[in-house]
């Protein structure tokens, strides 16, 4: 270390050069995420106005040239003079780390944005920002590039109307990866947010295309509407959800709930319109309140105590098989572990909503004895086959106990030890197993075929999904447990590859498994552990030359087009109809060699309407899924 440390060696960033020399510290990454983290934020900004009530209308707009632009009808930015700062608010806000009225509860009593990077940090990261304020009869307007203002605020107007528009345009030289933004990402955010306010109305418009379209979102059924759409395609009781809104001690707390055929539950937790994914306190008392009330009734059941083990209790995770929940709070004072706002950490908000889901659920059960037995019979028998799945679990660890570590015989195991660097090949069927351990990479490729009808989870409990003849191999070869038990830390392979045909049965399988893999280990996906292999369609070769490998109908054309045409009427063009028909050294080249290989990473960008699409397509209910074909035909790639 150099001895001259002293003073002048410390750097000190003005205004918003912090937020450029560290970006990913506000928003998360300069990758996709952090990009739409731009949008995310300055929406905060109108949905806070339309929590205090100011503002009915929002306008999202995507525009060419990878330009954004938000506005709404609230009370518009202040543009009037700081009283310390001496410079415009709408340039203090823009400008300045921390400056907003969200700090000051006079003008806004709960606030999305309150813990947030806020619109300063979008500035800092745009090549060029422009922001409009219509408020006090005149149309006001300020420029800025990379953070710094660029024009004064200048009146180019006058008007009767009020509210805000920012555009901006996202530095290239911050955000390398792209800044090119994902229409679907976005709409199901702002769905999201539409269902958290109802009432208020999103216009969602993609105008970078040559016919733009709108996308109006507003659900006036709020939140109980969100739960109805979580759940399409499925089962439901009650049919209208059960609702609960009150106010205390300032706390606002909106809950609806309903339970479903299936066996999983769904949580969606909200603080002030963030999604709480990892829970926190709210979500600590809903279900010490439901694990209380439901307790209480089947206690005093006799008829339905009769039959079920008095060694026994019912706990939260039988009261909650089937149950889709979204909890929304307004909370004054939010206080979050963690910047990335995860988790809500306010003990006060636990007590509140422990005793006002309490309330409310005892007099709705009161009210609703037929929807209170149905629920309870759910529970106890989900309770019975918790506890069957238990001593069959404990029955798998007596018999697994010496013979390989539990391991399946079928799996052709790697002799590396480090998860990060192996992965597991799970094949369709033996032929193209065996073509797989012969050209694989021993050291660090394990394969692991799989035979016979994969079952579909969604449609049965989960100890029939444990004692499965299919999946056991696949939980066995991961070592992580599943379900309730699944732990991430104990896995052995950090790429687990979907090798099956490119046909449709090859393509049910994958959809099977992922089916499996979203229900029963969603932190698969959620790291991004989970690929599909795409073996190559087509082999093109001439003479004894080397093979050229397609992966698509247009590959294969560019490839026939490289020779003159005498030559290609003696080129063979072989279609691949399986992995079988290709040797180990075929399949190594083509599909396992990390080098020269393509495969596809499974993400869940929004774990929602992922849900809700494998509940359609996988359900018991045929006709949403009929539905959902019929509109998605257009876009099907039919492999006749």
């Amino acid at each position: 270390m150099s001895e001259n440390y002293s003073a002048g060696n410390i750097q000190v960033l003005k205004g918003l050069d912090a937020v450029r020399k560290r970006p990913g510290m506000y928003i998360g990454s300069t990758g996709p995420k952090g990009l739409h983290h731009l949008v995310y934020e300055t929406v905060d900004n109108s949905i806070d106005e339309a929590m205090a009530g100011f503002c009915d209308r929002i306008v999202v707009a995507l525009e060419k040239d990878d330009i954004v632009r938000v506005e709404d009808n609230g009370r518009g930015i202040p543009v009037d003079i700081h009283p310390t700062e001496k410079i415009s608010a709408l340039e203090l806000v823009l400008t300045r780390l921390h400056a907003g009225g969200k700090f000051e509860k006079s003008a806004y009593k709960v606030s999305g944005g309150l813990h947030g990077v806020g619109v300063s940090c979008v500035n800092a990261l745009s090549d060029w920002m422009e922001a409009t304020v219509k408020r006090d009869g005149h149309i006001y307007r300020q420029k800025y590039e990379r953070g710094i203002p660029k024009t004064k605020v200048e009146v180019i107007g006058d008007t009767e109307e009020h509210g805000t528009t920012i555009r901006w345009k996202a530095d290239k030289t911050i955000f390398t990866e792209t800044t090119t933004y994902n229409f679907d990402i976005l709409r199901d955010r702002l769905r999201e947010l539409a269902f958290l306010n109802k009432g208020i109305v999103i216009y969602f418009r993609d105008e970078r295309l040559e016919t733009p379209k709108e996308e109006i979102l507003k659900f006036d059924g709020g939140i109980s509407q969100f739960v109805q759409e979580i759940d399409i395609g499925k089962q439901i009781i009650p049919e209208e959800p059960i609702y609960i809104n009150a106010e205390q001690d300032d706390v606002i707390t909106e809950i609806a709930m309903h339970y479903n055929s299936g066996f999983s539950e769904n949580a969606h937790t909200f603080v002030n319109d963030i999604n709480t994914r990892g829970g926190g306190t709210h979500y600590e008392g809903f279900k010490s309140a439901l694990t209380f009330v439901l307790r209480k009734f089947f206690d005093a059941n006799e008829k339905l105590k009769k039959g079920f083990d008095k060694d026994e209790k019912l706990n939260y995770e039988d009261f909650s098989s089937g149950l889709t929940v979204v909890i929304s709070m307004k909370v004054p004072e939010p206080e979050f572990e963690g910047q990335t706002k995860d988790k809500l950490g306010n003990t006060e908000v636990r007590t509140i909503v422990d005793q006002v889901v309490k309330e409310k659920l005892t007099l709705y059960f009161e009210q609703n004895p037929q929807i209170l037995e149905s629920i309870l019979k759910k529970s106890i028998d989900e309770a019975k086959a918790r506890i069957a799945a238990r001593k069959a679990k404990e029955n798998m660890r007596k018999k697994t106990i010496g013979d390989g570590f539990g391991l399946p015989a079928k799996l052709a195991d790697c002799s590396g030890k480090d998860p990060e660097m192996c992965e597991v090949y799970i094949v369709e069927g033996d032929s193209a197993g065996g073509s797989a351990k012969k050209g694989r990479d021993p050291k660090t490729q394990a394969i692991l075929p799989l035979w016979g009808k994969m079952l579909n989870v969604e449609k049965v409990r989960p100890e029939k999904v444990m004692n499965n003849d299919k999946l056991q191999p696949v939980i066995q070869t991961l070592g992580a447990g599943f379900g309730k038990d699944f732990n991430i830390e104990k896995l052995r392979y950090h790429k687990i590859i979907i090798m099956a045909d490119a046909d449709v049965d090859g393509s049910h399988i994958r959809t099977l498994l992922l089916t499996f893999f979203f229900r029963y280990m969603p932190q698969l996906i959620e790291n991004g552990y989970v690929y599909l292999a795409m073996p190559p369609l087509f082999k093109v070769q001439h003479g004894k030359k080397e093979p050229i490998y397609c992966y698509s109908d247009a590959e294969r054309d560019a490839a026939l087009a490289t020779f003159d045409e005498e030559t290609r009427a003696k080129v063979d063009v072989q279609r691949y109809k399986g992995l079988g028909e290709m040797d180990g050294k075929q399949l190594w080249e083509t599909t396992m060699d990390p080098s020269h290989r393509k495969m596809r990473v499974v993400t869940i960008p929004d774990a929602i309407e992922a849900d809700k699409i494998f509940s359609v397509c996988m359900g018991e209910e045929v006709e949403p899924r009929r539905q959902f074909i019929e509109s998605n035909s257009s876009y099907a790639n039919l492999d006749i």
